[in-house]
């Protein structure tokens, strides 16, 4: 595990000039591993020398006391040899004792993290009991639900909130407070523990997996891009597409422009998570993929937050085209990116605590207005540093 975070970490160690230490770490956990190892093997070579020390030791005293008995002529030889056959039967398995008790103990500890997975309940794709449902409108209720990764300690509480189709919901609040969430259990990527989500009147439940899934659209803060070309990746979600719909999705996500400008545009190979382009550039690949993909639930978590302000006007328009008629639920921490939303449903703990639009949240002044005038205090603050 150390030495996973270290690599994928690299970036962070080298810029704080922290090398030696993590290898020094390595070292000592390395010479920890080779003490325990050094000392198992002595444990089992120990067993197994015990064991065939008493092995043979049985086998002397047969031959001692079985000679005795043939030469005073109460033993046959054919019955010594016998005897010697059915105690080496005995014997034998018993010196392998030890080390089949070592690959046991490998194989027990190999077969518990098997079966965590095997025993995971997998999700219900082939459920004959789901709807099938080709095209949503996009309505989303949630009517009462509460959730938590551990039952005994609950994320959400009590959600009431219905979203019409079209309508565009900005979920904003503090770190921590259920907002990624609550689009989660949109997704059904968790079941929630109590009440239910609604999409036009069916809970989510009930639909086909696939079906859910095919008409939900997600714009994370950090796109997953995948090896293969930039076309590969935006008909990710439609693998069928025409390379006209790829380039016409391209040009609403402003993305066309910088892929002919690479080398060999959209055959342009993309390393693993997109490597060799930036972090803008792939925001709007994720984007042109969600575009041609055409999903009726559009979910936005926090896409413009690790850009530069051009690259976030960019995404910005993209964006309001990507949202045109999809019920849209937006994340985000920069409180002025969801001035368009219809309305902003603001989380605290959990529940929520203000529902309305930009305007009227402003002119009641809670939980949102001290948000907006908070982060224009830091924004304040940070201006006047040197």
């Amino acid at each position: 595990n150390r030495l996973n975070e270290s690599l994928h970490g690299i970036r962070v160690v080298k810029a704080f000039a922290q090398e030696q230490r993590e290898v020094a770490a390595f070292e000592k956990i390395n010479e920890r591993l080779g003490a325990i190892s050094v000392r198992t093997a002595r444990n089992l070579r120990l067993l197994w020398s015990t064991m065939s020390l008493i092995t043979g030791a049985g086998m002397v005293i047969i031959w001692y006391f079985g000679g005795h008995e043939v030469l005073g002529d109460r033993m046959t030889m054919g019955d010594l040899l016998a005897l010697y056959s059915f105690m080496h039967l005995v014997y034998g398995p018993m010196e392998w004792f030890a080390e089949v008790n070592s690959w046991m103990t490998r194989a027990f500890a190999g077969a518990e993290r098997i079966f965590e997975v095997i025993d995971t309940t997998p999700e219900a794709y082939e459920d004959s009991q789901a709807i099938r449902v080709r095209r949503m409108e996009g309505r989303v209720v949630f009517d009462n639900v509460s959730f938590g990764y551990d039952k005994s300690k609950p994320v959400l509480h009590d959600i009431e909130l219905a979203v019409e189709p079209g309508e565009i919901v900005g979920l904003v609040g503090k770190s921590g407070v259920g907002k990624t969430t609550t689009v989660n259990l949109v997704c059904r990527f968790y079941d929630v523990d109590q009440g239910g989500i609604t999409i036009d009147g069916t809970d989510i439940r009930q639909i086909k997996l696939n079906d859910l899934r095919r008409q939900i659209g997600i714009v994370p803060q950090d796109p997953i891009l995948f090896s293969g070309t930039i076309a590969d990746n935006i008909a990710y979600g439609n693998p069928d597409a025409r390379l006209e719909a790829i380039m016409e999705a391209a040009r609403a996500a402003n993305a066309h422009q910088f892929i002919m400008a690479k080398g060999d545009g959209y055959d342009t190979k993309v390393g693993e998570r997109g490597a060799g382009l930036s972090g803008g550039e792939r925001q709007r690949i994720a984007i042109a993929r969600s575009i041609l993909h055409d999903p009726r639930v559009l979910v936005l978590d926090e896409a413009t937050s690790s850009v530069d302000v051009e690259t976030e006007k960019q995404i910005q328009e993209s964006l309001s085209r990507l949202v045109e008629g999809r019920t849209t639920f937006a994340i985000a921490h920069r409180l002025s990116t969801l001035r368009n939303a219809n309305r902003l449903v603001v989380l605290d703990q959990g529940r929520i605590v203000e529902v309305g639009t930009h305007e009227e949240l402003m002119a009641a002044d809670g939980h949102f207005a001290e948000l907006v005038r908070l982060q224009q205090s830091v924004s304040e603050i940070i201006a006047v540093q040197p």
